[in-house]
């Protein structure tokens, strides 16, 4: 079982991804988890990511070649995160091609843009790691913790203006993939407008064991 996870950013790929690996047993290929730890000694890497930038294609196929031949991943993977371009999605088909890998189903939650800035310009965290949001699960007190009542922080890649540039860049380079993945046939619509637990059940209807 290999599939890919597709979205705009804040439609809850990352929840999902959780709930499908554990369901399922598949391995958690993700790229923002991969580039969250590269970031921490790669300073262009680390300017990229908080600006909203893509990386490069060439940076991240080899980053995903390096891991999809890990021999603990035949036994399935989900890719979160990756591809973002046509032009990786075919170097993708080419490493997959090369080692007579199959992509079983491509999932694509689908949410509107102006949801996915309240989803992710309301985020606040706290550091004892509590999390919440202006507009879904608010603080008692305004921008103070309930558990610790410590100042609540918003990322520099949350804030309204990194997402509308997220969601610009995800609109230019990211949404063809939609089409490509259609054309092929391996595209599965996902309504990320549903709850977490309604989110997860349409996929999991189409993933078979």
């Amino acid at each position: 079982m290999n599939y890919i996870l597709l979205g705009p950013p804040g439609a809850g790929k990352g929840t999902q991804a959780k709930n499908i690996v554990d369901k399922f047993g598949l391995v958690h290929l993700s790229t923002g988890e991969m580039f969250r730890e590269a970031k921490k000694s790669d300073e262009t890497i680390s300017k990229l990511v908080a600006s909203g930038q893509l990386i490069s294609d060439e940076l991240v196929v080899n980053m995903i070649k390096k891991h999809l031949l890990k021999e603990g991943v035949k036994k399935g993977f989900l890719l979160d995160g990756f591809p973002r371009t046509v032009n990786q999605a075919k170097s993708l088909d080419l490493i997959l091609k090369s080692e007579n890998i199959k992509i079983d189903a491509v999932f694509f939650i689908d949410l509107k843009f102006e949801e996915i800035i309240k989803r992710i310009s309301g985020r606040r965290i706290c550091s004892c790691g509590a999390s919440y949001n202006l507009y879904f699960i608010p603080p008692k007190e305004s921008n103070k913790c309930d558990e610790c009542n410590k100042d609540l922080i918003q990322r520099d890649d949350d804030k309204e203006e990194i997402v509308k540039n997220r969601l610009d860049v995800y609109e230019s380079q990211t949404k063809p993939l939609v089409e490509y993945y259609k054309r092929q046939g391996f595209l599965i619509e996902i309504d990320g407008s549903k709850s977490e637990s309604e989110v997860f059940k349409q996929i999991s209807e189409n993933i078979k064991p």
